[in-house]
């Protein structure tokens, strides 16, 4: 019996705005901004205030909707602002990497300028996008058009430079009454517009019709960067002057660029920034940036010091905020369609739909999409013509798709140790443990810790607890994490699961248990992890033989 409700207009066209809203990105900035629902009170206006912020959080937990809406709002008060999304430099090496976000960088605020800096309050076609009208008067024209001016120039000047060679020789000759010439060395083989020397290796003076000096130099980017710092310094100083305010720039995605230059990349805003009115909101993935190297002197930014954090990882640790959370966001969509969620969610789906996503809202509203598919399909005969816990257990896994391959993608450099590990974990939970939760003593090995942790940023395993003792295990303090719903329900779904229910009330001793502490180290059932058929009886290995197995 087709499925009347869920075939209805109104939840087709619930399913496609949600859809549509999966991935925020420039053209979905409206929207986006429109649903924003806090995480937490305050986190809105402190990335809005004047202080270099790094957010934390997976993919998906909202640190793009957070820095969009606090650049709309940052525009109302017509306070200049950039973003710049780091995933378009993804692969560049550096220092052409710093180069291509410096030209983006100037560029945007140039567009600001010219747009959100001077429309006067009664441009409406303008205004619309961003909701409201601005609180501010805009600037003055003329002053607003130099710094423009400026600003084009330096992208001029940067661009010319990203795409010339790197250290190639340049010849520089002066004579007496002459203009000064430059050379490229015969050498370099690229004819392009030098924009800076450094570097001398060599002076030549001759007497011949006058006095002329031959330099040669050796052309640096980097040393054209650090020279030029003081300029870009100017600049910010300029537009105080011009919009007697602060600044900001948010750079979205850092952890796209390699983790080797981000530490590089971030200490140069900062330099730029620091005592210049100019404010830094930087968007990334906790365990896949580098932030700060200690060294002398150190690079990157050091968070209590020269920054603070905003941390957006709301896990199952925290089940009653996570699903309140998740819960207002899917409102709103519910709010524009005009429908209950009543109407089509029985109760037990939305516990399901948190913990299917892990916290995660992006996950959160593809997985609930995907449960309307199912629930379409399913018998309402015996089911009846809601979305139940069945379908979000199929959705699930049907997404597990999706993250494998955001996997591969964002981890090209070390995704083999990753997806090794994965294996382990999920060979434990399904195989030996067989329950869906397990505990990490992260004190025992820091390696594998740091491989945890990033598969918790992967949205493959989700912490459920901080704390966890043993009894078994005295005097040891354990970690507690979820396997990802979408390994053992749907089309997946394990026999003789144990179901570790951690977000009621009074399920804790159930997570206490020995067998539940994560050994991969330990002779396990050897199997395919892609195939979910029984595995054949076989005599158990001797340590020594898996360990020797593993390494092949």
């Amino acid at each position: 019996m087709p499925n009347l409700l869920l075939e209805s207009p109104k939840i087709t066209n619930l399913s496609l705005r949600i859809e549509e809203s999966t991935r925020a990105t420039e053209s979905t900035t409206g929207s986006t901004v429109r649903r924003f629902v806090e995480p937490a009170t305050g986190t809105l206006e402190r990335a809005k205030s004047r202080r270099h912020h790094i957010v934390f959080g997976r993919r998906g937990s909202g640190k793009t909707s957070l820095l969009q809406k606090a650049a709309n709002d940052l525009t109302l008060e017509r306070r200049p602002i950039a973003y710049v999304d780091l995933e378009s430099f993804k692969g560049h090496p550096y220092p052409d990497v710093l180069l291509s976000i410096l030209i983006k960088t100037f560029s945007e605020f140039s567009k600001w300028l010219e747009t959100a800096g001077v429309h006067p309050q009664t441009k409406k076609s303008f205004w619309k996008f961003f909701g409201s009208e601005p609180s501010r008067p805009p600037y003055n024209k003329e002053k607003a058009q130099k710094l423009v001016s400026d600003l084009k120039q330096q992208v001029s000047d940067l661009s010319n430079l990203l795409y010339s060679p790197d250290g190639i020789e340049i010849t520089q000759k002066v004579r007496s009454g002459e203009e000064t010439s430059k050379e490229k060395g015969a050498n370099a083989g690229v004819k392009a517009q030098v924009v800076s020397v450094s570097g001398q290796a060599s002076n030549r003076v001759t007497n011949s019709q006058g006095h002329e000096i031959e330099a040669r130099y050796v052309d640096s980017k980097t040393d054209f960067l650090r020279r030029h710092i003081m300029d870009y310094q100017n600049i910010f100083k300029q537009m105080a002057d011009l919009s007697g305010d602060d600044s900001y720039l948010f750079l979205d995605d850092l952890y796209h660029i390699p983790r080797t230059d981000q530490a590089r990349v971030i200490d140069y805003f900062h330099s730029i920034g620091k005592g210049n009115n100019l404010w830094l909101k930087i968007g990334t993935i906790r365990h896949r940036t580098e932030w700060y190297i200690h060294g002398d002197p150190p690079v990157g930014v050091k968070i209590g010091d020269d920054a603070d954090e905003i941390d957006l990882d709301l896990s199952l640790e925290k089940y009653p905020l996570a699903k309140d959370f998740l819960s207002k966001i899917l409102y709103r969509f519910f709010d524009e369609s005009e429908i209950s969620p009543k109407d089509i969610l029985v109760d037990e789906s939305v516990d399901r739909l948190v913990l299917a996503s892990g916290g995660v809202a992006r996950d959160f509203l593809g997985i609930f999409r995907r449960s309307i598919d199912f629930a379409r399909t399913h018998d309402t005969k015996h089911r009846g013509q809601k979305i139940g816990a069945e379908d979000v257990n199929h959705a699930a896994g049907d997404y597990d798709s999706s993250k494998r391959e955001e996997l591969r993608r964002d981890t090209l450099d070390d995704n083999t140790l990753l997806e090794s590990e994965f294996r382990k974990v999920r060979d434990f939970c399904v195989k030996r443990a067989k329950a869906n939760v397990f505990l990490v003593d992260k004190d025992e090995n820091k390696e594998r810790m740091e491989l945890i942790q990033e598969l918790m940023d992967l949205r493959l395993i989700h912490k459920v607890s901080s704390r966890v003792t043993v009894s078994k295990r005295p005097g040891r303090i354990f970690e507690a994490y979820m396997l990802d719903l979408s390994q053992y329900t749907g089309s997946r779904k394990m026999r003789e699961m144990k179901i570790i229910e951690f977000w009621k009330q009074g399920r804790d001793d159930e997570m206490r248990l020995v067998s539940m502490v994560y050994d991969p180290d330990a002779p396990s059932i050897e199997g395919n992890l892609e195939s979910e058929s029984a595995p054949k009886p076989q005599k158990r290995k001797k340590k020594k033989e898996w360990i020797q197995e593993e390494l092949v």
